[in-house]
């Protein structure tokens, strides 16, 4: 299923009167630019023994917009071709109004590039794919006698992003997506529990589908599911908590990172919104936002807008000194464009959002930070959460975690949550460790009702104060 590359002023429309056309929605105003994708993905899932989805999407078009002030008009089309184009200049002219703006410089260009223009759909034959599954599913059934269900699934995507702007740049960005993902139910005496492993990035399938890849990650899938086996019912109440490093950093991303989006500071509403220069965490705690890391899932060459993505510091020493801008929203704060403007498709707007956001490597060993946990939980693998942005206010649960007192790991938990706020939270880090990982590549990040894939890090880390939601123990 080889495409020729997506050149739309080649194919579609022609360049200097898209140009024109552009310059005319864009009179007056601001900010603006044509934003083109075509994107292809593919999703296949084994479950309990048999092929349960098979996914092949298409989709390509164009998002114009017209930035005035806080006022963006934006218009998006399947068609590509002069006529749809003419018609979104008509609606987001509404935007521009009279006018009366001054046209923002254009964004730096850049010669980087962060990862392959492969396509990962083509690596492996529809077949090929399916048999993989059937492999993955027999071999964890194989691993334990007590697994009764497996489910596999395997998916990839591959877009082409052309951003035309007024000034006549033109930016161009090719992002492959992988991963695969493992999932299996065990069950022993009536019990049954689950565990679930995967990952992936910005590169092709031939390594995640490589049999000494996968097979570590079904391993560890089945031993998640055999230690929730064994865990009793979490307690409850407000304690420590020693948070593992890698996958863990989804509570940093959550409970500070979207607080540090440059839209919720402009407009007041983030629990961090005013405090720029001030001490809002404690002393050794570093947070960046990435999106120059080869490879990664939350990495991008160029951001939806076309600025080159960057590596932010927005906490340094527990003190707050930068939030994560698109273009409009560091406009009218006075700042640069940081390179976080994203958009899930052609079809949206671009507004602030992470890419790999994780926190720096502290100076203590992680056993230590759990050695000093008098009574509290480890927790090293978290499910679903959320939080208020707000006031910071996060509720998450942990898929894998253990009861420790006076330093010694105990039994495992289940159904515990976390539950804290963001900025108090980040006041109570009493220990960094010296181990910190990126997480394996199962990011999804939403907002505004927009999603796309960002990573998230940490090394292991000791929490002072946190409530803990369970059953009393």
């Amino acid at each position: 299923m080889t495409d020729s590359a997506f050149r739309p002023f080649e194919t579609h429309l022609d360049k200097d009167q898209s140009l024109a056309l552009l310059r005319q929605a864009t009179a007056g105003a601001d900010d603006g630019e044509l934003f083109l994708e075509r994107r292809r993905s593919e999703v296949l899932a084994y479950d309990d023994g048999r092929v349960k989805t098979a996914s092949f999407d298409a989709s390509e078009g164009f998002g114009l917009r017209a930035v005035r002030g806080e006022t963006a008009g934006y218009a998006h089309s399947t068609t590509l071709d002069e006529h749809a184009l003419r018609r979104a200049v008509a609606t987001t002219r509404l935007a521009v109004g009279d006018g009366g703006g001054t046209l923002a410089d254009g964004p730096a260009k850049t010669n980087r590039k962060l990862y392959g223009d492969e396509n990962p759909m083509d690596q492996a034959t529809f077949p090929a794919k399916i048999d993989l599954l059937k492999d993955i599913d027999a071999y964890a059934r194989g691993l334990d006698k007590r697994v009764v269900q497996v489910s596999v699934s395997l998916a990839a995507s591959h877009q082409e992003v052309v951003i035309l702007r007024p000034e006549g740049t033109l930016v161009t960005d090719t992002r492959p997506m992988s991963r695969i993902n493992i999932s299996v139910i065990v069950e022993d005496n009536g019990r049954r529990e689950s565990g679930s492993m995967g990952g992936g990035g910005r590169a092709g399938l031939i390594g995640l589908i490589a049999r000494d890849h996968w097979e570590g990650v079904a391993q560890e899938a089945l031993r998640i599911a055999l230690v929730n086996l064994d865990a009793e019912p979490a307690p409850a109440g407000v304690m420590d908590v020693v948070l593992g490093p890698g996958w863990p950093g989804i509570l940093l991303h959550e409970a500070i990172g979207h607080g540090l989006e440059g839209d919720f500071n402009r407009k007041g509403s983030s629990a961090f919104a005013g405090l720029m220069g001030q001490q809002i965490a404690a002393k050794g705690v570093t947070v960046l936002d990435d999106g120059t890391i080869p490879d990664r899932r939350g990495s991008i060459t160029v951001d939806d807008e076309g600025t080159p993505s960057a590596k932010n510091t927005l906490i340094e020493d527990g003190v707050l000194v930068g939030y994560m801008q698109d273009r409009q929203n560091a406009r009218l704060m006075g700042v640069a464009p940081t390179g976080n403007g994203r958009r899930e498709s052609y079809a949206h707007t671009p507004m602030p959002r992470m890419t790999n956001t994780y926190m720096l490597n502290g100076d203590a060993a992680p056993e230590s930070l759990v050695a000093d946990l008098k009574d509290g939980i480890y927790a090293v693998g978290f499910g679903g959460g959320q939080v208020d942005i707000t006031n910071g206010k996060f509720v998450f649960s942990c898929t894998e975690a253990y009861r420790v007192k006076n330093g010694v790991v105990g039994a495992p938990v289940k159904g515990a949550t976390l539950i804290g706020d963001g900025a108090t939270a980040l006041k109570q880090i009493r220990g960094i460790g010296n181990d910190m990982a990126l997480d394996p590549g199962i990011g999804n990040c939403g907002k505004q009702g927009q999603w796309v894939p960002v990573g998230v890090g940490q090394p292991s880390l000791m929490i002072g104060g946190l409530t803990i939601g369970g059953a009393a123990g």
